[in-house]
């Protein structure tokens, strides 16, 4: 089976770091004087890729509506990255351990926001359960903008079982509340193996997942809004945890 990816930046990352994933390239005939799509297509050929070319309406078809700028990329199907997948990425760590927990996104553009943030941040993986949580479409690539290729999902079977064994190995796990009782992030110490819990869009983290963090923390707010969305407050809390390890 392969997948489809949208995109002139998450096909030129793919390009780059796997080209061997790649069985076809399909250019929208329209653009081919566009200078973006036209280093793609060299890029292309010089891996040997098979490349053809197509109008817009069948590309945006074969992306179910998902914005292709021109191009789309015909990948084998990517091997989802499970519990072992950590325990084996966990031993190579050479840094303090940083990872991003997802409790229930159910958003694509979250999750394909927070991918990004993720690998803007440094995290080592984004962990989240196999189920009730948004898998990787063609829209969580787009806006992942080629982070789904370099920073690892890990779908696990029982999110508070992993977070009991990265506990195990040393990791604080900092859970994302509302409410001026809970301490500020800006005050919580992130210099160690870390672990940032971000809940769901719309009830925040469920209750085993709560009481499984070693601290809950809030985002200080001056404003009428009682919340952030998921993945702008991920990308706080993320950048938190890079001011720290940077002083």
């Amino acid at each position: 089976m392969s997948q489809v990816l949208a995109g002139i930046h998450s096909i030129q990352v793919l390009l780059e770091n796997s080209p061997d994933d790649v069985l076809e390239l399909i250019f929208q005939q329209a653009n081919k004087k566009n200078k973006r799509l036209a280093q793609l297509e060299l890029l292309a050929r010089k891996h040997q890729i098979k490349i053809a070319y197509s109008d817009k309406q069948i590309l945006d078809k074969i992306c179910c509506g998902v914005k292709h700028q021109g191009v789309i990329a015909k990948r084998k199907e990517r091997r989802s990255l499970n519990e072992n997948d950590l325990a084996i990425l966990f031993e190579k760590l050479d840094r303090p351990a940083f990872f991003l927990i997802l409790d229930g996104i159910q958003d694509p553009h979250n999750l394909g926001a927070c991918l990004r943030s993720a690998d803007a941040a440094g995290v080592h993986a984004v962990i989240a359960p196999k189920d009730n949580s948004v898998a990787i479409t063609p829209t969580v690539e787009k806006v992942a903008c080629g982070a789904v290729e370099s920073v690892p999902l890990i779908l696990v079977t029982n999110l508070v079982r992993t977070m009991e064994f990265l506990q195990q190995k040393g990791v604080w796990l900092s859970g994302a509340a509302a409410g001026e009782e809970h301490e500020s992030l800006f005050n919580a110490d992130f210099k160690g193996n870390c672990g940032l819990v971000i809940g769901s869009e719309g009830d925040g983290l469920r209750r085993l997942t709560r009481e499984h963090c070693d601290f809950l923390v809030q985002i200080p707010m001056s404003g009428t809004v009682e919340s952030l969305n998921a993945s702008v407050a991920a990308g706080i809390f993320m950048f938190e945890v890079v001011r720290q390890r940077q002083n």
